[in-house]
């Protein structure tokens, strides 16, 4: 058999080496992400020159925070400041009253038999007026001890005095108080006004008791240990008020 009758190939095409297995792709590295652009802040510029600038600060809630969290502090600050102020100045007048009560509390009334030129009436009649006179104020003021007395002088121009001790914390109020006891047998005492109270202090003030048998001048002193009032029929109040602070002297001691 001829060979040109067998079919074969033009040319032979040399076999190449397959791999088994494609190896696999590489992975591709991850993405980093990208860093966060910093948010620009508008802020004043004081180059003069442009009314604003831009600043790369981060705006966070932090920033905020930041811009506000003083203001509160300074608040509560400037309060407790005032607090404290507040509280040693009530303390400083706290304890200057504390001072002045203890210092007036201990305190005694007598009636010593001469005052001056004046002379303690002691007949029956003088006793009973004093009785009458002091039991009234006990009676609109709780006292733990009261005394009274009638002093004549030699131009039988008497005094009826009549008063007592205990603790007072508002003297001025009780003082004037104690003057409706007068109107109760006499006119009301109107004009009243404050006088120099003397050493002793306190509060003393003087009016007048208007009635059909003539004026009378009321006078009478007030502390936080004593309170007292006196009767000047015939005397006029700027007689009165000297002798009035004679009488404290003579009968009040501490």
């Amino acid at each position: 058999m001829s060979d040109r009758g067998q079919n074969t190939s033009s040319s032979a095409i040399p076999a190449q080496d397959v791999p088994d297995r494609v190896p696999p792709a590489s992975p591709e590295a991850p993405l980093e992400p990208a860093s966060p652009e910093v948010p620009l802040e508008l802020s004043a510029s004081d180059d003069g020159d442009s009314p604003f600038s831009l600043t790369g600060r981060p705006l966070t809630d932090e920033t905020e925070e930041d811009d506000t969290a003083g203001r509160p502090r300074k608040a509560r600050t400037v309060v407790l400041t005032s607090l404290l102020l507040v509280s040693l100045a009530g303390a400083s007048t706290l304890g200057w009253f504390g001072w002045r009560v203890n210092s007036q509390r201990q305190t005694t009334l007598s009636t010593p038999s001469t005052i001056g030129a004046f002379t303690l009436d002691d007949s029956e009649q003088a006793t009973s007026t004093a009785d009458y006179l002091q039991s009234a104020l006990s009676a609109e003021i709780a006292l733990d001890k009261a005394v009274g007395a009638v002093y004549n002088s030699a131009d039988k121009r008497s005094v009826l005095f009549f008063g007592g001790t205990t603790l007072l914390w508002s003297p001025e109020s009780d003082l004037d108080s104690s003057f409706d006891l007068v109107a109760d047998d006499q006119g009301a005492v109107s004009g009243l006004k404050e006088v120099d109270a003397g050493d002793f202090g306190g509060v003393m003030k003087c009016g007048v008791s208007r009635s059909t048998d003539g004026d009378m001048t009321v006078c009478g002193w007030a502390d936080h240990g004593s309170i007292a009032l006196a009767l000047f029929p015939n005397r006029t109040e700027s007689e009165a008020a000297p002798l009035m602070r004679d009488l404290r002297a003579a009968i009040q001691t501490r």
